[in-house]
């Protein structure tokens, strides 16, 4: 458990310059508090206790303003910079090392049952207020910029902006 704190922290730092002191990360990076309880809660609802799970998650949106399903599954060294208004829904997926930052919402766009949301795969940078919608796959090493709304895949190490999103970047190898 301690050894995942300390990887949570040090991923805060390789991302933000505004890092000082393990310290003041650890108690006032709102992004990271979401993310501490989104384990604790999703446990309980892997567990089958679901009540408590959403209660958690809950209260940690009261705290944080970051909302996190706890049946949302999230890879290793997740960063929420500014986490305010962060939404990511039941069925998402998020790969290791995504950057996420404030007001991005991984939303659904059905009420039908199974996988609803999106699937967001490792080192993506998803810009403020991003709105990615449905069950689309967003590639390894894409980027999606400030206030785009993504309904179509995103290939890998690919760029996309706009509303729609369009692509505006295709790198030639993948980092």
């Amino acid at each position: 458990m301690f050894s995942r704190i300390r990887e949570d922290i040090r991923s805060v730092y390789a991302r933000d310059p505004a890092a000082r002191n393990w310290f003041e990360v650890l108690t006032t990076y709102p992004g990271l508090h979401a993310i501490w309880s989104h384990r604790i809660s999703h446990k309980l609802w892997c567990w089958g206790l679901l009540w408590l799970a959403r209660f958690i998650s809950t209260l940690a949106r009261w705290l944080t303003g970051v909302e996190i399903h706890p049946g949302a599954k999230i890879g290793r060294r997740f960063f929420i910079d500014h986490g305010m208004g962060v939404v990511i829904g039941e069925t998402a997926e998020i790969g290791d090392d995504v950057t996420m930052y404030h007001g991005v919402t991984l939303g659904a766009t059905s009420w039908t049952k199974g996988k609803r949301h999106p699937s967001v795969g490792d080192g993506v940078v998803l810009g403020a207020g991003a709105t990615i919608l449905g069950p689309i796959c967003i590639g390894d090493h894409a980027r999606v910029g400030a206030n785009a709304v993504v309904t179509q895949p995103v290939l890998a190490s690919t760029t996309v902006a706009g509303i729609p999103a369009r692509v505006v970047d295709k790198a030639q190898d993948a980092e």
